[in-house]
Order: C-alpha cells, then structure tokens, then sequence
C-alpha cells in the first residue's frame, strides 16, 4: 500500500503541496487576468481634434469598469496602473473651455469637469482641376449629403466589449510613406473654405497595401463621392478607424480583422489629388488626431519613421 498524507512526514507533505501549487500557477494564470489589466493608451491632447485622459478612480476586484458620456455619447473607459480612465475624443468643433463628463460607477453617478484648451491650426490651400469635386451639381451634391449622413451614423456606432482592455489603441501605421497632409489643416479648396482635414494623409503609389492599425471587425465599405473606396473598422466602445480613397477593397463587412491584415490597395478614389491614403480615427463619435494613437516621433517624421506590420493573408 502506498504512503498517504497522514502517514508521510509533514516536510514532505508540504514539499509535495509546493510542488502541486507550482504546477498549478501558469494554469491558474491563464483563468485569471490580471487586476486592471490594460491595453495602450493614445497621448493626452486636451484640444479640440485631441483626446482627453480623465482618471476615474481605482479598479478593484469583482467591480465592473464605470461608465462615461460625454453628452449623450458613450466614452471609452479602459484600466492603466490599477486606475480607470475615460478617453475622451474632442471634436474639431467643440468650443474651447470648460466641459463636464457624465460618470456612472459603483458608487454612484456624478460629473467630472475638464478643460479644453484652444488650438489654431494652419491652412493648407487645394488646387483641383476637377472643379465638379468643389462646385457640386444638384445630383452630385444630393449624394454627398446622404453620403456624409450615413458616415455619421457609422461614427456614432458603438460596440460593448466584454473587457476594457479588447480595445487596444496601440496603434502600427496602416501605409509606410511620407506624411502628405496633417489632421485638423483648414482646407482652402479653389481658393474656397471647407471643412478641416479630419485624417491624416500618407502619400504612396497606387497599389500600395493598406493594413489595419489594430484588431476589430470590419464594420462597413463603401464608395463615396468625397472619400472614394472606403473600409471602416470598428475597434470595439466607440473607437473606429477610417481608411479612404482606395483603388481596391479587399475586406468585407461583419470580418473579423487582425491587426496588420490587408484591408485594400491606396489609390486615389474620390476627391484627391493623387494616390496616396487617408487614415482617420473616430473616438466617441469625434474625428481626433491620428498621430495621438503613433508612438512620439520627431516632426516630420511620423509616416516615414514607423514602418507598419507586414501585411497579413486577406481573410
């Protein structure tokens, strides 16, 4: 008959516990993550067109993450260093000064007041000789507004995540190029005002692969008449990335898409200039500034300093 736990010594005993208990832990670890587990957060940059990081208090075991709107928008709530944070898109539009985030938590709900700081940012002026892509006939025009109305429902999209950390806004380049056109330029079209530069354009050949600048799912492709071929990907709790005037499409709505995965070949669908890609970032809703999700670099040097992943197989 062999030895059972009431008969061995007890050094043995608790050597063979010990040993059972180190055999267990990498399993156990896997069952359990890790207390405010986190994915990479965007620079704060509390302008309009930038991000606000708000600290909402302490993560703490068996509670869920708290919620946040900014108005009647949902924000994206994640965990850094033990500690909640709403990142806050701020629209190119939203006025500077004082602003307030709605916070619903465990505790209760409350307001959190922040500030916005002013911004000026600089002109670029446009010379197309398409002039149909400035001065818009009647059909032309009428397809541009329903066009601009569904875009905005897409940036609105919102998509629950089971935990804070599937949203990673680590961000790789979608294209490896020269930095064309920085977000937030106030555009002169012909010698005409309109809308600011909402993205950030890389110049490259037509044909160059365009990857996802992180995982999510596709959540709609298109062909408009400002943006061209167009592939939208949502990135789970309001944050969705914007990838316009391709020559090609090769993603479809409802994919799952890997970060690094070909979504399409750069071209210059639309009303462009010239191949190249624009790549925009939606957060609760806002066009905010896309170099905030990059690793710093020198100016100048963002599209050219970071090459993206390699392109991975279609799906």
């Amino acid at each position: 008959m062999g030895a059972t736990p009431s008969t061995l010594p007890a050094p043995t005993v608790r050597f063979r516990v010990r040993r059972l208990l180190r055999a267990a832990l990498p399993a156990l670890a896997l069952l359990v993550p890790p207390l405010g587990a986190h994915a990479a957060l965007p620079r704060a940059a509390s302008v309009p067109g930038g991000i606000a990081l708000l600290p909402l208090g302490p993560v703490h075991a068996g509670q869920p993450a708290p919620r946040a709107w900014l108005g009647e928008q949902p924000v994206l709530v994640t965990a850094e260093n033990q500690r909640w944070i709403a990142v806050v898109g701020l629209a190119l539009d939203l006025p500077p000064g004082a602003h307030e985030l709605r916070v619903s938590a465990a505790d209760g709900e409350r307001r959190l007041a922040f500030e916005v700081r002013d911004k000026r940012y600089p002109e670029q002026r446009i010379t197309l000789r398409d002039g149909s892509k400035v001065q818009l006939s009647p059909a032309d025009e009428a397809r541009a507004t329903r066009e601009i109305a569904a875009i905005g429902r897409l940036k609105r999209h919102w998509r629950e995540t089971a935990d804070p950390s599937e949203t990673d806004a680590g961000f790789a380049l979608p294209a490896h190029g020269r930095m064309a056109g920085r977000f937030g330029l106030r555009r002169f079209f012909n010698g005409e005002a309109r809308a600011p530069h909402a993205g950030f354009d890389i110049a490259v050949p037509r044909g160059t692969p365009v990857v996802a600048t992180s995982g999510g799912s596709v959540l709609a492709t298109g062909d408009y008449f400002f943006n061209g071929k167009t592939v939208f990907v949502d990135h789970g709790s309001g944050l969705i990335t914007m990838y316009c005037h391709l020559d090609r499409i090769d993603a479809q709505p409802g994919a799952a898409i890997a970060k690094g995965q070909r979504l399409g070949l750069a071209g210059s669908t639309g009303r462009a200039t010239g191949p190249h890609l624009h790549w925009s970032v939606v957060l609760n809703g806002a066009m905010v500034d896309p170099e905030l999700f990059l690793p710093e670099a020198p100016r100048g040097k963002a599209a050219a300093g970071a090459k993206p992943p390699r392109p991975a197989a279609a799906r």
